[in-house]
């Protein structure tokens, strides 16, 4: 059985495999992963330190050189970097290219760095004295991140984080983890030095050793929010920066004026997309005042025309689940709603598919705060619809619920939806636009239980996050200048 090697000061690193790698579309394990124990994470952080010393010196041209070639290099392996995804991951090949255009996305952003860590200058802030700021990095950076997006998170924080001339030690998904290793291989081919950037697999008992080692200084987290809490608590008592985006709850507005088939086209999209296991996917759709029952018929229509199957098939809307434990947990939600007193209009029955993790499209109708499937972020491909009378009792469903990641409205009222952008308690906010996931030049991140720590992810707070504010006040004395003065020193 394969083996999928660690990355370590440039070169891969062959380790006997312990955790499976299964292709969710057949069920069949495809390799193994190794867990890195605390000693070899001792010797990545130390070569991380080393690799540092150097690469935070060098020059933004060096940098931004880097970067750009990175770049190109991930134009040129598209297929082949979507065809790692859809094996272990399961999502769709179309799908996974457009994770990896998103990713780029964010390594363009980050190759405007010049600009990006330009400092500022105050000329004559008293007499003979001037005060300039620059910003540094702040040294080596753990980067942990989800199955989910196997390609997109990587870019979002190793683009940022070599680009503000940190080093990092890329701790991906062990139900995905070959993509990582491909990127790494890029940006050494890109010119990357050695031990720059590494990649150590392994388990939580690997997570606890990155977070708790004296060597580390920052943590970026993306994952469900029980383990963001962990992470950032555990982090932040090591004294760490710390950054842990958690899970989400996202809910669809649909107000009696929009027009009822993009609102339904939009939920298809945004719900069942990649089997729903995104963090900006649309889980609830709270549907004000009459138009429910016209615009459910036009969502179950849609999702029954949905092909569900392997993601190397062109045909597939969308693939399977991770993993069998996932899928089982997501159908329970379903099997379970009736008790609750929720009606199923859909239940993502696929009897033709006898192997592999896949759950059809799932449509939950009269689903209220309290549910479990309410409640709970599920994390595949159920769409809940939740009926309220107003506008009004709409915002307060989505500013009363504990994840504040995303949410969207679809009306044609601009006075309504400028009033519900101001209001909701949300850090990511659409208008006739279902998954708003910023572009590169804004900050990805979430209020409430979606975000631990103050700094949002990418774009200007992710390069705030990977610096420090460095204030210098500088002064050129003349001789006849000299005297003793015992006083706080004034600017005026």
């Amino acid at each position: 059985m394969k083996s999928i090697p660690h990355f370590v000061n440039g070169h891969s690193l062959e380790a006997p495999g312990e955790l499976p790698v299964y292709n969710p579309a057949t069920g069949e394990q495809i390799a193994q992963v190794p867990i890195a124990s605390s000693e070899f994470v001792d010797q990545v952080v130390a070569n991380a330190r080393d690799a540092w010393a150097n690469w935070g010196n060098s020059s933004l041209s060096r940098r931004t050189q880097v970067l750009f070639a990175f770049r190109q290099l991930l134009v040129d392996h598209e297929t082949e970097l979507a065809a790692i995804v859809t094996r272990e991951h399961g999502k769709t090949l179309a799908d996974a290219k457009g994770e990896l255009a998103r990713g780029i996305e964010n390594v363009e952003y980050a190759c405007g760095l010049v600009e990006l860590l330009k400092g500022g200058f105050s000329d004559q802030v008293a007499n003979g004295v001037d005060v300039h700021s620059v910003r540094e990095s702040v040294g080596v950076v753990v980067a942990i991140t989800p199955f989910n997006f196997p390609i997109m998170v990587p870019l979002w924080m190793c683009a940022n984080a070599l680009a503000s001339g940190n080093a990092v030690i890329l701790k991906p998904s062990e139900k995905d983890p070959s993509a990582s290793v491909r990127l790494a291989e890029l940006l050494r081919d890109a010119g990357l030095p050695d031990g720059v950037l590494q990649v150590v697999h392994g388990n939580a008992t690997t997570v606890e050793a990155l977070l708790d080692h004296p060597g580390v200084d920052a943590v970026s987290f993306v994952g469900s929010t029980p383990i963001a809490q962990k992470v950032h608590a555990r982090a932040s008592a090591a004294n760490k920066r710390v950054q842990a985006l958690g899970g989400a709850k996202n809910h669809m507005v649909v107000l009696p004026d929009a027009d009822l088939d993009v609102a339904a086209d939009a939920a298809i999209n945004a719900g069942f997309g990649s089997a729903g296991e995104r963090c900006m996917a649309v889980s609830v759709v709270v549907v004000v005042g009459d138009v429910a029952d016209e615009l459910i018929a036009k969502i179950a229509e849609r999702s029954d025309r949905l092909r569900v199957g392997p993601g190397d098939d062109p045909s597939s809307d969308f693939g399977p689940l991770i993993s069998a434990e996932h899928r089982e947990r997501v159908r329970g939600y379903v099997t379970g709603a009736t008790d609750e007193g929720i009606t199923v209009v859909r239940d993502g029955a696929l009897a033709e598919l006898d192997r592999g993790y896949f759950l059809g499209p799932c449509l939950l109708d009269h689903v209220r705060p309290g549910t479990r499937v309410y409640d709970d972020e599920i994390f595949g491909p159920v769409l809940s619809i939740v009926r309220v009378k107003d506008f009004e009792e709409a915002l307060s469903l989505v500013n009363a619920n504990r994840y504040g990641n995303g949410v969207a409205i679809f009306t044609r009222d601009g006075h309504a939806a400028r009033v519900f952008a101001r209001l909701a308690t949300v850090g990511m906010i659409g208008v006739n636009v279902p998954i708003p996931v910023p572009v590169a030049a804004y900050s990805f991140g979430g209020w409430k239980d979606s975000l631990f720590g103050h700094s949002h992810i990418y774009g200007p707070e992710g390069f705030a996050f990977y610096t420090r504010a460095k204030v210098i006040t500088t002064r050129w004395p003349q001789p006849s200048d000299s005297q003793i003065d015992l006083g706080f020193p004034r600017t005026r």
